[in-house]
């Protein structure tokens, strides 16, 4: 069985959870850790989990809402980090690397085993070192991760293709954002080629996949700011042609709760 839950999903902090279970154990891994120590111990007591049952932290790209606790976790409970080689230069860079840290090279399209998980890592187009995101699978069920990127490219949408659950940026509405009191070049920097997926570009992501699996798909990394629960779920369900009430949110506050994939 995989199973999968956010503790958090915004330009606050990013941590998902995934977890596979089978006869011989059971394995954990985190997506992103954007949260402070506390915090993150905090949430994953809420869905009854420990920092101990955490096998691995699984890094995006380095910017500070995913990466920022990543080694203040690992360092604290003693947890593998998987991340490319460019994610690992940017955090030195800025001094986020704590020594003693197990580190595992991570290279796009490479997959590699995590206990009982399968993991893929894919690259997308962001404005950070060396970004991936990830698909994971339990050899039956498979989860796709995709929270970060400006557009969409075939290489992303064949690796989201035929997935049991999908976990979706819809980062922006594109009138808001542009209405709204950003400075121009952050509003540039947001809706270009290496920012982030608006709900309408997600959508057509979305509309584009093979489907005939998919039990889940839930709109995350929302901005506060710039879009609205109700036009990141309208637009998502127009694209599969289900009820709003069948897409999912992962907010800020909540993430969501575990879902079986």
């Amino acid at each position: 069985m995989l199973r999968f839950a956010s503790l958090a999903s915004g330009s606050q902090g990013n941590c998902l959870v995934a977890q596979s279970l089978d006869l011989v154990g059971t394995t954990t891994v985190l997506v992103d850790c954007g949260l402070g120590l506390r915090d993150t111990e905090r949430r994953l007591a809420r869905i009854g989990l420990q920092p101990a049952d955490v096998d691995a932290v699984l890094v995006t790209h380095e910017h500070g809402d995913h990466a920022g606790c990543v080694f203040d976790f690992a360092a604290a409970h003693d947890v593998a980090v998987f991340l490319t080689h460019g994610t690992l230069r940017a955090l030195k860079a800025e001094g986020k690397v704590h020594d003693g840290i197990r580190t595992r090279p991570v290279r796009g399209e490479q997959a590699f085993a995590v206990g009982s998980m399968q993991v893929t890592p894919f690259t997308v187009p962001h404005d950070a070192a060396e970004p991936v995101q990830y698909r994971l699978s339990d050899g039956s069920a498979c989860l796709g991760v995709l929270t970060d990127l400006g557009i969409s490219t075939r290489h992303v949408e064949n690796m989201l293709s035929g997935l049991s659950a999908l976990v979706l940026e819809c980062n922006y509405d594109r009138d808001m954002l542009w209405a709204g009191g950003y400075p121009k070049w952050l509003k540039e920097r947001i809706g270009g080629p290496f920012g982030h997926l608006d709900n309408r570009e997600a959508a057509r992501l979305l509309a584009s996949l093979e489907r005939s699996k998919l039990k889940h798909v839930i709109g995350a990394h929302l901005s506060q700011q710039n879009n609205k629960p109700e036009l990141a779920r309208d637009a998502l369900a127009a694209a599969v042609n289900c009820s709003p009430d069948w897409i999912g949110l992962a907010t800020q506050d909540d993430g969501f709760d575990w879902r079986e994939a």
